[in-house]
């Protein structure tokens, strides 16, 4: 449906505004496209969607103009085989609610300008070769507190003291290479639901955490992790799972 004399507002994959008729939306997904996202998407000034999924032969890098879509609000870039580091230039788009960029060969350290996206609901950088900390900076999200999952990767360190503050819905850090305390993500006062820390080199007293009421899933198999279950765990209203095996827990 591509065709240079058709209107692309009609092209597959491919919305505009009714009013404006200018393209808001690019999905492009499951399919075998090849070569590199083109920098001619930046030149889509009302882009609020962009989305290139499943295709694994999609490489290179994450394209740079991307920065100039002021207007986006949702950007996945998921099940391919682009490469490269996670751009600083990712936090410039300030409307961005949502950003997946799972599944992927990503490597290097997690950008913390990413703490500066104001309106973000959820962050998916799973599924790829990210080295380094976590940001301390994710800690400190302004505005909305977004979903955060950052599992098979191979980060390391310690989780931040930062997150002590942070009062996370749903956050997955499974299968890492992080190591000491993780209570600081939990918290009586928290409103956190699912948790999965499984797969780390985590080392703490789980007798002493503190649950939030809030939580219905909590994954922390495979660690180093000692003490006893907390009676606490039995009150909890709206627990459904919980997995607790192969650390080092006694009582």
């Amino acid at each position: 449906s591509w065709n240079p004399d058709h209107d692309c507002c009609e092209w597959y994959c491919v919305t505009c505004d009714s009013t404006t008729n200018r393209i808001n939306s690019l999905t492009i997904f499951s399919g075998q496209l090849s070569g590199q996202i083109p920098a001619q998407v930046g030149d889509l000034p009302y882009l609020q969607t962009l989305e290139f999924h499943k295709l694994s032969n999609l490489s290179g890098p994450i394209q740079p103009s991307i920065a100039k879509l002021k207007s986006l609000t949702f950007l996945r870039l998921s099940n391919t085989n682009i490469s490269g580091s996670v751009p600083n230039f990712l936090s410039h788009p300030k409307n961005l609610t949502f950003l997946d960029l799972s599944f992927n060969n990503l490597t290097g350290s997690i950008p913390s300008s990413l703490s500066q996206l104001p309106n973000l609901n959820a962050l998916h950088l799973d599924r790829n070769k990210l080295t380094g900390h976590i940001p301390y900076s994710f800690g400190q999200f302004q505005g909305t507190i977004p979903d955060l999952y950052l599992s098979h990767n191979q980060l390391s360190g310690k989780i931040p003291t930062s997150f002590a503050t942070m009062d996370f819905n749903r956050i997955d850090l499974s299968r890492n290479k992080l190591e000491g305390d993780a209570s600081v993500i939990l918290g009586e006062n928290k409103t956190t639901q699912i948790v999965d820390l499984s797969r780390n080199l985590l080392e703490f007293n789980l007798s002493e955490v503190k649950f939030p009421t809030s939580l219905t899933s909590l994954d922390i198999n495979h660690n180093s992790i000692k003490g006893s279950i907390p009676v606490q765990m039995t009150q909890l209203p709206d627990l459904q799972f919980l997995n607790v095996s192969y650390n080092r827990l006694c009582g």
